[in-house]
């Protein structure tokens, strides 16, 4: 805190009153304005003080006698010191002499005589000298002070000639004194000589004045023996009876002389004080003009002057000058009180209050009012907007309840257009910006009063009750915000009847306003930290929107898990190529939409942190919050996908008429069952097949995407919860692909046994092999089926669901091979015509447990001597160039494209 005011130097050192002072000395403020004290000897000089630089002053002394200090009071700095000090004194004021106090001036003359007070009467010097220089006097205090019981009247006993010289002749020169002291002796000698020689000259005069005397004396007691003692009685007493009849013949001369004469001294009493008479006068007025600074001025000029007086007259006028002030008092403290009214006439009417000494703290009144104000404003504005939910709450029953639905469905369609918006979304909007509008004004009013802006004088203890409102507003306009948005926040406690209570809205509709509401809410936070509020302010609101954030991406990312649910209903089942990717559909593109758009909208919203706001990211429960609902998010596409494969439907499959896939025993083999034509869903194998390529396309690319743009965004997910939604579309791959193989390669192996014994086949024949039997080539021609229903779907599929079918089936025939009791040597070249054939064909996708199969089936098969194998090489021979279609078919390159030749 800067150092107070020092005062240093004072030009004069002394004066009367009105005389102008420069003051020097340190620290007396940078502006005008922060002079707001100046005591000079104990009087207020404020009125007259001119602020020229922070070390330079200048003012008008007051009417204080004697010595006293210069203390200057400044906004910033305090009460100073002073470190010279200045000495007032009161002249003595004659006619001519102007003066800046009020003289009480006497008569001159009274009628029938002459006036003869001592102010009349000057007494020549007795030393004989000017005393026109001598205009300055020397201190009355200082020479009571050195002579006590002293005076320097020439005519009074106590006269002191030290008095005397100091106080009329204090700037004469001693050379001038010598002289004055001599003329003093020679008029005193000259009065000596002059009463000799006045007696020398008339000493016969002197004579007969002694004689007349004595001739008096003879008379007087000659007349005393014959009239008495009191002779002079009978006179006295004739004097006063012609006094009283010379009375009587003039009484009334006198009477109108009397009336007159205080006629005439009213009227002068009237004209001199004209201003004090005429001001109840003015004052009203000036008060209805509204020129209050011109009240205030005059009532200060009265005060000064007339404060004091004994006067009757004057303390008559002055009666009814307090009384019209005390009106105007109370008139501009009920106007301070009255809102709405700006700040700025706020302060002017504070300090027309102040100025008037007003009996009321007016900062303090206007301080409260304000906040009472601001209050008021927040019921009203929940009123208003509740009054408005409770109105359509009403409309709508009544027209639920209503017989007629299709008025209700239009009432319904009329009110979803025209009230889009919902009440409490609306009410936090009005909400901020009543805060936003009203509150700066409080807090800048209260800034001035404690500041001293306002030169009032700020009581004990209102700093902390204007805390405690700051504080008490900033709660309940966030608790207002809770209950309107996020009531599941609210303490328990809180008191509804104050804070409110509203219906939220379906998610679908409260989700579309959040990041307005965050806007309105975070525009208010900005507008309270310029303000510079207290930090236990500011975390209220704060935490306000932290947990305001943390439920709008709660609501955002719930609303995108329930639009993700709804896709299940929108799949077209019409095959789509995704880049690389192919055989998918529309949904896995839709599901990483939906997810890009929301994770924008929360990174627009919600993850982004501006001035003093608490990261939402660096809270551990929002953290795990956005982890959990992302998880939820993503997993609600796996449920979405689970359904599609596996729902019921009555085109898809059954196993009741699940058709023989073999051609051997007479049932042909179909590509697509029956299904509905309208909307061409098709059957559930290849409604399992792309399901299975959608679920692949998300766990490959869609959730490395989705991963990618979260940290894009500023927030890298948990590895723990990708791992888990990874986990459940794996769980999801296998049990679509195990689901599929089960259906198709079941079937077409247990055609294998049938078709290899048809005709009563038997393995211990003497017919000599010239081709493959026709199971082996029944095997290659499902497997083609297989490959090609997978591949119309998707490419990729290709290689995830053939390997399992030929493993199937090179397991089925090995243990086939073990079934067989005896092998003949035809038998034997069939066999292992039969094994080589299948092992060479399906070799593009053997497993390799499908190699050891094979393998392990032709180990069982006994062995052939060199001419015998012969017969083999040729079947080989003839199979790929019969079959050299099926073989292209099957073949690696076929994975790039089918094979047409």
């Amino acid at each position: 805190m800067p150092p107070p005011p020092v005062v240093t130097g004072l030009s004069p050192i002394e004066g009367p009153p009105g005389t102008r002072i420069i003051i020097r000395g340190e620290n007396f403020g940078t502006k005008s304005s922060d002079l707001i004290g100046l005591k000079i000897c104990g009087c207020d000089c404020l009125l007259s003080a001119e602020w020229k630089s922070p070390n330079k002053i200048i003012a008008r002394s007051g009417p204080g006698k004697g010595k006293g200090d210069v203390i200057v009071t400044t906004r910033l700095n305090g009460v100073g010191t002073c470190n010279v000090s200045f000495k007032g004194y009161h002249e003595t004021i004659g006619p001519m002499k102007e003066s800046a106090v009020w003289v009480e001036e006497a008569p001159l003359f009274v009628w029938g005589r002459h006036s003869l007070s001592p102010g009349s009467y000057q007494q020549e010097d007795p030393l004989g000298l000017s005393v026109e220089g001598n205009d300055k006097k020397f201190p009355e205090d200082d020479l009571l002070e050195l002579f006590p019981n002293a005076t320097g009247d020439i005519s009074s006993e106590n006269f002191s000639a030290c008095w005397f010289l100091l106080e009329n002749h204090h700037c004469t020169s001693f050379n001038d004194l010598q002289a004055g002291l001599l003329h003093l002796r020679r008029k005193v000698e000259g009065q000596k000589e002059g009463q000799l020689s006045f007696l020398k000259a008339n000493v016969g005069s002197v004579m007969d004045q002694a004689d007349t005397i004595a001739t008096l004396m003879d008379k007087f007691e000659k007349d005393a023996s014959v009239y008495g003692s009191e002779s002079t009685r009978k006179l006295e007493k004739s004097i006063k009876e012609s006094e009283r009849e010379a009375r009587k013949l003039f009484d009334d001369v006198l009477t109108r002389r009397d009336r007159a004469e205080k006629t005439r001294n009213a009227l002068n009493v009237l004209a001199r004080f004209r201003f004090l008479f005429c001001l109840p006068c003015v004052i009203d007025r000036n008060i209805r003009k509204g020129e209050y600074d011109i009240v205030i001025n005059d009532y200060t000029r009265v005060k000064n002057l007339f404060n004091k007086s004994e006067v009757p007259v004057f303390k008559t006028a002055l009666s009814e000058i307090e009384k019209r002030v005390v009106g105007l008092q109370k008139m501009l403290h009920d106007k301070l009180q009255k809102m709405p009214i700006p700040i700025e006439e706020q302060k002017r009417l504070i300090r027309y209050l102040v100025n008037l000494d007003a009996p009321y703290e007016p900062a303090w009144d206007a301080i409260r009012s304000y906040s009472n104000y601001i209050n008021l404003r927040f019921k009203q504005c929940y009123e208003e907007h509740k009054a408005g939910e409770n109105a359509v709450a009403e409309e709508l029953c009544k027209m639920k309840n209503s017989q007629s639905a299709s008025k209700y469905s239009k009432f319904n369609s009329s009110y979803d257009s025209l009230n889009a918006v919902p009440e409490n979304i609306l009410f936090v909007e009005d909400l901020c910006q009543l805060l936003s509008e009203l509150f700066p004004d409080l807090w800048k009013l209260g800034q001035s009063y404690f500041t001293g802006e306002l030169h009032a004088n700020v009581e004990v203890g209102h700093q902390a009750n204007f805390k405690n409102i700051v504080m008490t507003i900033i709660d309940l306009f966030c608790k207002t915000l809770r209950s309107a948005v996020i009531p599941h926040t609210l303490d328990k406690n809180a008191d509804k009847a104050l804070v409110g209570a509203w219906t939220i809205p379906d998610i679908d509709i409260i989700a579309l306003w959040l990041p307005v509401c965050l806007r309105y809410i975070r525009s208010t936070y900005k507008i309270l930290i310029k303000l510079d509020l207290p930090s236990e302010a500011l975390d209220i609101i704060s935490t306000f929107i932290l947990d305001f954030k943390l439920y709008c991406m709660s609501v955002l990312l719930k609303q995108t898990t329930e639009q993700v649910r709804q896709l299940s209903s929108q799949e077209n089942w019409k095959i789509e190529f995704a880049g690389t990717h192919s055989g998918i559909t529309e949904l896995p593109i839709e599901f990483e939409e939906l997810v890009q758009t929301v994770i924008r909208l929360i990174k627009e919203s919600v993850l982004t942190t501006e001035q003093r706001e608490i990261s939402l990211l660096e809270n551990a429960n929002a953290q795990k919050e956005l982890d959990k609902q992302v998880e939820t998010l993503l997993s609600s596409f796996y449920s979405v996908l689970k359904s599609l494969a596996f729902q019921d439907d009555e085109s898809g499959y059954n196993e009741d008429h699940s058709p023989v896939v073999s051609q051997l025993i007479g049932t042909p083999i179909t590509a697509y069952r029956n299904h509905d034509a309208n909307n061409h869903i098709p059957i559930w194998e290849c409604r399992l097949l792309t399901t299975l390529s959608n679920c692949q396309y998300t766990n490959n690319t869609v959730l490395v995407h989705i991963s990618r743009s979260f940290t894009m965004n500023g927030y890298s997910l948990s590895k723990l919860a990708i791992e888990n939604v990874k986990t459940k579309f794996t769980s999801l791959e296998k049990a679509l692909l195990d689901a599929y193989l089960e259906h198709k390669s079941d079937p077409l192996v247990g055609t294998i046994e049938p078709s290899m014994y048809l005709g009563r086949f038997d393995w211990d024949t003497n017919n000599i092999p010239s081709d493959i039997r026709p199971y082996a080539k029944e095997c290659i021609n499902n497997l083609i089926h297989v490959h090609s229903e997978v591949y119309t779907v998707s490419p990729s599929l290709v290689e995830s669901v053939l390997p399992q079918v030929v493993q199937t089936i090179a397991e089925e025939l090995f243990r086939l091979m073990s079934c067989v009791k005896k092998f003949s040597l035809a038998g034997i070249q069939q066999a292992r015509a039969d094994i080589c054939a299948l092992q060479e064909i399906l070799l593009p996708y053997s497993t390799p447990k499908a190699k050891t199969f094979f393998n392990d089936a032709l180990d069982i098969i006994p062995s052939l001597e060199k001419s015998s194998s012969t017969i083999i090489e040729d079947i080989l021979k003839q199979v790929r160039v019969r079959m050299r279609l099926q073989i292209l078919c099957l073949s690696s390159s076929a994975l790039n494209g089918p094979v047409i030749t």
